[in-house]
């Protein structure tokens, strides 16, 4: 068989590493796969053999500005609510006709068996999947389903999951009042809806998502609570990760480190253009202790520009190193709580100290938490001290180290892109595969 994948994700890095992923798993059995997306992921999707249909009505500046936004509102934390549905507004439905404007004419022309769109794509998930007749599929860069459910808490607060009957009625009541909250983000998209001939949502926009006939997460259930309240349609993969091509190379000075004591690294997300207090606390904190800390910025911005100030001999630094060469030397990782990040630890059996900021972090550290593959220290007590004590305990506690291990080994046995592949192939109408 063989069918025409469209995937629409946002061109920022941690978005487009899983779809990379599937988008090479579909091209190993022989379909045709294209993505829509930002022009600035567009040398990379040629680059893997994958045609590109680049932005043209939607703004990625607009996209990347509401991504600095929400880094930027809140020094060492989260922006208030109001600017929190402003920028969700901005971003997510502002850009829903662009988004099909963009669209229509790529379905058209080059006319996909299947969509497969990311949770922030909302365009062809409120709009395309019951306005066309071109199946979409959702394939998730969180770690979780957004779908609300008993066994889950509301997301977005990094709440525990409910697991007693109070418990389950706090959480329902938080999902209630976010619902009310979220009513003029939906009554925007139901203009947009009744532009289209569609009748208005009777639900919110994340219970939509379990609609859909396939929902895809890289990811296991031991990260998003064990949940069983889930429809059919969700499915979890394992790892859904890719990696770009090496634009510079690992520090020299990486195999002179001493490796008789553990190794810490600290890094920001993927994505990061707030206030770097994490790397700062941590070359304050960590500063003489027996370890070697390794500490990175990502490649957005340079190490050499945050004024760490004068660091320790045993505080080194870089603006990006190959989490492949780094990671397994590592005895603990201490990072903001990034979907992509926090997998590569624990690919590698590395346990967590999770600073959760914005977005989905807060929800991504209380999963590993919930896991017991490491601790969650909220910003506001990331303090030399704080993180010090943190790492400390990570470190010496083994249960840590063995949960995460243990983790380890079932994501690599998870069936991961391939699994995916074969999902969406049975998404794909029944006439393209009677002609292949």
């Amino acid at each position: 068989m063989m069918a025409k994948f469209l995937l629409a994700c946002w061109p920022f890095a941690g978005h487009i590493s899983p779809f990379m992923s599937l988008a090479l798993a579909l091209g190993e059995r022989g379909h045709d796969v294209a993505f829509y997306t930002g022009s600035t992921a567009q040398p990379l999707v040629e680059a893997s053999g994958f045609t590109c249909f680049p932005f043209e009505r939607v703004s990625e500046a607009r996209a990347t500005k509401s991504m600095i936004s929400m880094d930027t509102a809140a020094p060492s934390g989260r922006p208030e609510a109001g600017n929190v549905l402003q920028i969700f507004r901005d971003w997510l439905v502002e850009t829903i006709p662009d988004q099909l404007a963009d669209l229509e004419p790529i379905i058209a022309d080059w006319r996909p068996d299947v969509i497969v769109s990311e949770t922030a794509m909302w365009g062809p998930i409120l709009v395309l999947s019951e306005s066309g007749r071109t199946p979409v599929a959702i394939m998730s860069t969180l770690l979780g389903c957004l779908t609300p459910g008993a066994d889950a808490p509301p997301a977005g607060f990094g709440m525990a999951p409910p697991r007693t009957a109070g418990a389950r009625l706090v959480a329902g009541a938080i999902n209630g009042m976010t619902e009310i909250a979220g009513r003029r983000l939906r009554a925007r998209v139901n203009e947009i809806r009744a532009n289209y001939g569609l009748p208005a949502l009777d639900t919110s926009m994340n219970r939509f998502t379990g609609r859909l006939p396939l929902y895809l997460i890289g990811s296991l259930p031991e990260l998003d609570y064990n949940r069983k309240d889930l429809p059919a349609s969700v499915h979890y993969l394992g790892p859904m990760v890719w990696h770009p091509p090496a634009i510079s190379t690992d520090p020299e000075w990486l195999g002179t480190i001493p490796t008789e004591r553990p190794w810490v690294h600290v890094t920001e997300s993927t994505l990061s253009y707030g206030d770097p207090f994490v790397l700062r606390a941590a070359a304050q904190g960590l500063a003489g202790l027996p370890m070697e800390v390794i500490l990175t910025s990502g490649r957005q911005r340079s190490i050499a520009d945050l004024n760490l100030g004068d660091l320790a001999q045993n505080i080194h630094t870089a603006d990006w190193i190959n989490h492949d060469t780094l990671l397994p030397r590592c005895a603990a990782m201490v990072t903001t709580g990034g979907a992509g990040t926090l997998m590569s630890a624990l690919r590698a059996g590395v346990p967590l100290v999770v600073v959760p900021t914005t977005w989905d972090k807060p929800d991504n550290a209380r999963r590993i938490v919930d896991a017991g593959v490491g601790i969650r220290l909220p910003a506001k007590r990331c303090t030399p001290a704080g993180l010090r004590a943190a790492v400390g305990e990570v470190i010496s506690k083994p249960r840590y180290r063995a949960n995460a291990l243990s983790l380890a080994q079932r994501l690599a046995a998870a069936p991961g892109p391939a699994h995916a592949a074969e999902l969406l192939e049975e998404l794909a109408p029944a006439s393209v595969t009677m002609a292949n």
